[in-house]
């Protein structure tokens, strides 16, 4: 059971920028609301390709992220066949192992899996999200003296185990799941993005 996966991530969520949660700090309104979305430029799981093709995440998370308990929804692209699906639910539920197996374990319950339109359009820490109705955001980095995008490594928390990610602010985040009752729409938050390679 192998996968290798490149790709970039987006994840957007309500804390103030930068979010504390990424250096195991509780989240600034007690409680997270985010949307996380991994978009795969290459890659395969069992010897499916999966090139092209992206899995999103809405979740509330109860308190420290360290500590789990995620209620999330879960969305994949709509182009995706029955053999992708498997085989990317099989990594992101955490059967597969790996890195993704351990973040895996921080989601405590998943309240849907739905296939949607999804665009995602970010590169070098800037772009948009669509996830279906459910989610849009924004993504705009910040930067150093030199123009080049600031980054943020070493973490104790992660949803890219292993990369450094380009921080960011969301000029606009919307997100809404009445099953999670989540219904965020808010301007200048926390916005990551990163390049990852996941292998098992």
């Amino acid at each position: 059971m192998a996968y290798h996966l490149e790709g970039r991530l987006l994840e957007v969520c309500n804390c103030r920028v930068l979010c504390p949660c990424w250096i195991g700090e509780d989240p600034d309104y007690g409680t997270c609301d985010t949307i996380i979305a991994w978009h795969f430029d290459k890659g395969t799981i069992d010897g499916v390709d999966v090139a092209g093709r992206t899995i999103a995440m809405i979740a509330h998370v109860p308190g420290n992220i360290l500590k789990g308990n995620w209620k999330a929804a879960v969305y994949l692209d709509e182009r995706v066949t029955h053999d992708q699906e498997q085989a990317i639910l099989g990594v992101y539920t955490g059967k597969k192992g790996g890195p993704v197996a351990e973040l895996a374990k921080l989601v405590g319950e998943v309240v849907s899996v739905e296939k949607v339109p999804i665009s995602f359009d970010v590169h070098g820490g800037k772009g948009t999200l669509k996830v279906g109705t459910a989610g849009y955001a924004e993504l705009e980095p910040y930067t150093n003296a030199t123009g080049a995008t600031t980054t943020l490594a070493d973490t104790v928390f992660s949803t890219v185990p292993g990369a450094p990610v380009f921080v960011g602010k969301s000029p606009h985040y919307r997100s809404k799941n009445a099953k999670l009752g989540i219904d965020v729409d808010l301007k200048g938050h926390n916005a990551l993005q990163s390049t990852f390679v996941f292998s098992s």
